[in-house]
This record gives C-alpha cells, structure tokens and sequence, in this order.
C-alpha cells in the first residue's frame, strides 16, 4: 500500500509540472517577465508540496524514513521540479533563467535599481536544486570576470588613481552586500578574487606608475595618508605589497637625494631630512599599517642616498645639534629639545661618517663650553649619554673627557682664588681671571694664534702660570689666545658701558686706553703693538668698527679694512643697553676652519686604515690584495675608497709593514 501510494503521489506531481512547464516555455522570449514567471511557478510548487507534505505526513514518517533509498516527499518534488523544469533536458527554462538572473545583476552593478528579493528567491531555488554550484555560479563568476575586467582597463586610464581606488573600495563593497542579500555564502571568496583580480591585481604597477608618487607629494595630509592607506589595503589583497614597497623606496631615495645633493639648500638639509623622516614614519604608522618591511625600506632607503655625499651630511648634522644646543635656542622647551636630539640621532644613525660627524661636533662642543654658549648642560649630558650609548664609550671618551676638563677647571680656579698667590690679582690689578685648563688629547686642535698681551694681562698669567705649576710639576701650559674672551669696562661721553668681546677684541681696544677721545692709531700700529695677523687683525677689526656695534670709527669710511686705514674711539657711541656683545667674526665658522677639521679626519682615517692593515695581515700573514682589501672594508667603521686603500698598501709596503710575494705581486706578506 505504502509503496503504490508514494510512486502514485510522485507521478501527480511530475504531471503537475508537466502542465507548469508549457506555461513557462511560452514565457521564454519575454526576458523582462520570465524571471517572474519562474518565480511564480517556484514558490506554488514549495507552498504546495509544503501542503502535500502535511497531509503525507505519516507515509512520510513511516514508510519513507524507514524504507532505504526513498527520499523524503519534499526532496522528492525538489527532484522532479528540476528534472522538469530545471535540467538541461527540459529545454531552455534554465538557461534563459540564469541569463534573467546575470542580466539583473549586470544592471544593478550599472546603477539601476533591481527588484532584490525576486534575485534571492530564484538564486536559492538553485541552492535547493542543487544546481547553483555548478551551474549558476560558474557563469556568474564568468560574466563578473568580464564585467570588471572591462570597467578596469577602461577606468585606470580614465580617471585618477585616488579616484580609481575609491571605486575599487566602492565595488568590493557592492560585491560583499550582494553575497549578504542574494548569493550563497559560498560565493564570497571566489567572487572577491575575481574582482581583485580585475580590479586591481591586473593593474598594479599602472596604478603605482601612474599615481604613487603623486599621492606621496599630495599637500592635504589627512586626503595622502588615507589615499595611501586605501593603496596599501588594495594590494594586500593581492599579495602586491612588495612592488608597493619598492616604489616607496625608492621615492624616498630620490626625494632624499635631491635634499642631500642640492648645494643651495645645505641651511636647511637637516630640518628637510628630518620633516622627510617624520613624513615617511607618519605614512608607515597610518597608512602602512606599522608594517615593519616598510619601516625597514625607510630605513634602508636613508642610509643608502645620506652616504651619497660623502661627509657633509655628517658636519650638517653636527652644526645642527650645535644650533639646537645654544644659549640663543629659547624657542623650545626641555620636551621639544629632548625630541629634537632623538630625531636627530636617527639620521646620525645612518651616516657611515661618524667620525666626521664626530669632529665637528667636538669642535662646535668646545665653542660652547668655552664662550658659556650652551643653553643646558643638562641637554649637552643628555646628547652625550644618547651618543654613549648608541655607538659606545670609545667614541665619546674624548667627548667626556672636556666636560670633565671644565669640571676640573672650576673645581682648580676656587682654589685658586682661595690662595695668597691670587691676593694680587684681587688687591693691586684688579682682573677677574678665569682659566679653562684643557687636557689636549681630548679637544679639537688650535693653530697657535699670536698675540702680544698687554702688560697687565701678561702678568696674570703669570701668575696662574706659577700657581698651576706648583700644584702640577712638569706639565706645559699653552695658552689659546683665540677661544679667549673679555668683558671690559668702558667709559663713552654719553655713559659708562660693558662690552662682551674677544680676547684679539680686547686687545685692539686697550690700545686706545691712553689716547684723547678723537685721536686716531694708524692699522699698521695696531698690528704691531698687538701682534696680531693679518687675516685675524682685519676680521677684528671689522666687527669694532664696521659690524652693528661699532665702538671705533675706520678712517676712512668703509666696510672693508686695509692697511692705510685709521681707527678712533667713537665718541657717539651710544647703545640702551648697559652691557653689549660686540660679535666676533673671527669666531663666525669659515671655511678653511672647516677644511682643517676635514683634513684632520682625513688624517684620522689613514691611521686607521693602517692600523688595520697591520692588524691583519699580523694574523694572517699572507694574503692576496683583493681579500686584504675585502676584509679591510668589513672592518672600517666609514666608506673608504679602494683607490686610498691601494695607496695606504703602498705606503706600508715602503714602510717595510708589508711586501709583495716574488712569484705573485698580488699577493702580499707580512714582515715580522
């Protein structure tokens, strides 16, 4: 019974449909109303078997769940509605179907407005059909292909990239809701895919080529930095960030390149280097998603185009930290000081020429201790301690021994003043005198600068002089007439003053101590009363009688000194404030001061090209030119040139260090 009942129930639907199917094969030339025609007949068929079911509940529950091989009587209209009307065999029904559904969608991705629950419903009678998978969702992905395929291509040439990458957001989020609305779960990966590909995996370099550089140079910050974010999450989609990168680099060596290189901007090289710093950390924190190979491009980036200019932009950087760590600095608080000198460090970091950065600095540190230049000497610790500890105790030992030469120096000055030998300085001379001993290992080197002192000032050296060498026996005092400086009394017509000036500054003015207010000294007396050289006379001479605080008037009038002139104390000199700097130009940086401290790092460099050379070879013994020269370069602590490498061999090889073998001249040995 229950068996004839079951085949009887199942060939009264396959004749239903039957029916059904003529319906809607007279239907398939009207594409606009098919779908709904199909849509129609496919809810009937659920709410009826729904019905059927109820009433067949119990063959349904017996019979069927207790019979192997016999399908339940819902999948069994499931089973002959696709059969009927779904199958390839049933003719074009499915097939003008699908094409309904593509079409839909292809319109709705154009912008019109679509009927969406007519696409949900007809999409999952294919899910419970069984015949999404294979059948629908392969030509969907199909025609997406080729949609996007076109829109890109079309698109990427069109319109900007910024422009272009919206729109790529703007789709994928299209897609996505598609999948949340109508598609099966399924399909979100593989469609994703597809429109990656198209999209954006097909135009990759196109987009960067076209685009990139322009997103990086875009002067609206907060529209760059989500441009480039948008590009950054685009191609991790496609496993792209690696030609992303690429570019990235190598836009930050070219912009870096063109800061270092350019001769007419060295002023501001360093705060260029550091806002292009700030800039790419900025982009890789926001935009990059702190990824560390980007970071790391960064990084690589700037060492590579730094060392491009071999040497200034280390003494850059040192002049720099110098303008930062002065007295007149009183723009920026003890946070933004301290910020200052860790940027900084970073770009100290990259530079192969520590040792020249190193040279400068010392010079530029001296200056400061000094002429009391230094705005802190808890910021000049705190830059040393950084610099201790990012390259170690060897390369600020030197450094670290001036702080304690003034430590030292004013410890030793107190006892000086406390001793009787001084009691002439306070009772009968009437100077205050203060002396900076400096140990001269560890302080930049000083041409000896000629200078006749006057009488009264030769005598208080003296006298540290003999005081300095009773508690020290057998050390040499030099003195360095050109770091000295003076604060004179000086009394004008229109009011006592206090001049801030050099020692060569000092000197000039005391000649005029014992003359009449408009009396004048000729320049050759001057030179030689003072002893003074040409070079450093004239310079003086400038900044008292030609700079903004002209205490003496140059006879004639003029900006420039030579030796007919004549000089007289101005009798007009009047300033508002009680004590006045008078700037000293022989202290303004020059450049044969700056070839000096290269030429000594030059020196520097030699030596340690030898010593190493030495060193090697003492444990080697024998070795050919081009692995001494290899191991050489993975010693040195800075770039060196082959060319001055073969020299340095040379050198040694007349020195007697090293020599040739006789059978090979390129190999080389050691001598014992």
């Amino acid at each position: 019974m229950a068996p004839s009942l079951y085949k009887r129930l199942a060939g009264e639907i396959e004749e239903h449909l039957k029916v059904e199917k003529t319906k809607l094969e007279n239907n398939l030339n009207e594409n606009d109303t098919l779908l709904i025609v199909v849509n129609k007949c496919w809810q009937a068929h659920c709410e009826q078997m729904g019905l059927i079911r109820s009433i067949f509940l119990y063959l349904d529950r017996t019979y069927v769940l207790q019979t192997s091989g016999v399908i339940s009587i819902w999948d069994k209209g499931l089973e002959i509605f696709q059969k009927q009307i779904m199958s390839s065999s049933a003719g074009d029904i499915k097939k003008k179907t699908m094409n309904g559904l593509i079409t839909l969608i292809r319109r709705e991705r154009n912008g019109d407005s679509v009927d969406r629950r007519l696409l949900h419903s007809l999409i999952h009678m294919f899910i419970d059909l069984g015949i999404y998978c294979p059948s629908f969702e392969n030509l969907f992905l199909m025609e997406t292909r080729s949609y996007y395929h076109h829109e890109g291509i079309s698109l990427v040439s069109e319109i900007t990239v910024p422009r272009y990458l919206k729109h790529v957001k703007k789709r994928l989020r299209e897609e996505s809701d598609r999948v949340s609305n109508y598609l099966d779960w399924k399909t979100k990966n593989p469609l994703t895919k597809v429109v990656d590909d198209e999209l954006i995996k097909r135009h990759v370099d196109t987009l960067l080529e076209k685009g990139f550089n322009d997103m990086m140079e875009d002067q609206h910050a907060d529209e760059h930095i989500q441009e480039l974010g948008r590009l950054y999450d685009l191609l991790a989609r496609v496993n792209s960030l690696d030609r992303l990168r690429l570019y990235f680099g190598n836009y930050i060596k070219k912009t870096g390149s063109n800061i270092v290189n350019n001769v007419n901007q060295e002023s501001t090289m360093v705060e260029d280097l550091l806002a292009l710093k700030k800039k790419m950390d900025s982009i890789v924190a926001i935009s990059f998603d702190r990824n560390y190979n980007f970071a790391h491009a960064v990084k690589e980036s700037f060492e590579v185009f730094i060392n491009q200019r071999q040497n200034k932009p280390a003494e850059l950087i040192a002049k720099y930290v110098d303008l930062k760590l002065k007295l007149g600095n009183k723009r920026m608080d003890d946070l933004e000081i301290e910020k200052t000198l860790d940027e900084v460090l970073v770009l100290f970091r990259y530079i192969q020429g520590k040792d020249i950065f190193e040279a400068f600095y010392k010079r530029d540190l001296a200056k400061r201790l000094l002429l009391n230049k230094s705005a802190s000497f808890d910021y000049e610790r705190s830059m040393l301690s950084k610099l201790r500890k990012e390259c170690g105790p060897g390369f600020t030992s030197k450094l670290e021994g001036m702080f304690k030469d003034i430590d030292l120096s004013r410890d030793f000055m107190n006892s000086f003043y406390h001793s009787r030998i001084s009691e002439n300085l306070r009772t009968n001379i009437k100077i205050d005198l203060y002396v900076n001993v400096l140990t001269q290992g560890f302080w930049p080197t000083y041409s000896p600068a000629p200078l006749i002192l006057p009488p009264v000032m030769a005598e208080c050296q003296e006298i540290f002089k003999e005081f300095y060498l009773s508690k020290h026996g057998g050390r040499n005092l030099k003195w360095q007439n050109s770091l000295g400086h003076c604060l004179l009394a000086a009394e004008f017509p229109k009011g006592n003053k206090e001049l801030v000036v050099s020692l060569f500054q000092a000197v000039v003015l005391l000649q005029f101590n014992d003359l009449k207010l408009k009396e004048r000294i000729s320049y050759e007396h001057i030179k030689e009363h003072t002893g003074i050289e040409k070079k450093e006379l004239d310079r003086t001479l400038q900044s008292l009688a030609c700079g903004k605080v002209r205490v003496l008037k140059k006879h004639p009038k003029g900006r420039d000194v030579s030796p007919t002139d004549s000089f007289s104390v101005d009798e007009m000199f009047d300033v508002k404030f009680f004590r006045i700097k008078v700037n000293a130009i022989q202290m303004k940086e020059t450049l044969e001061e700056n070839q000096e401290t290269n030429e000594r790092v030059f020196l520097d460099r030699q030596y340690q090209v030898d010593a190493a050379l030495v060193r090697i070879m003492k444990m080697r013994k024998k070795l050919s030119h081009n692995e001494l020269v290899s191991e050489l370069l993975s010693q040195l602590k800075f770039k060196a040139q082959v060319s001055d490498i073969k020299k340095r061999i040379e050198s040694l090889i007349e020195r007697e260090y090293l020599e040739r073998d006789s059978e090979d001249p390129s190999i080389l040995k050691y001598l014992a």
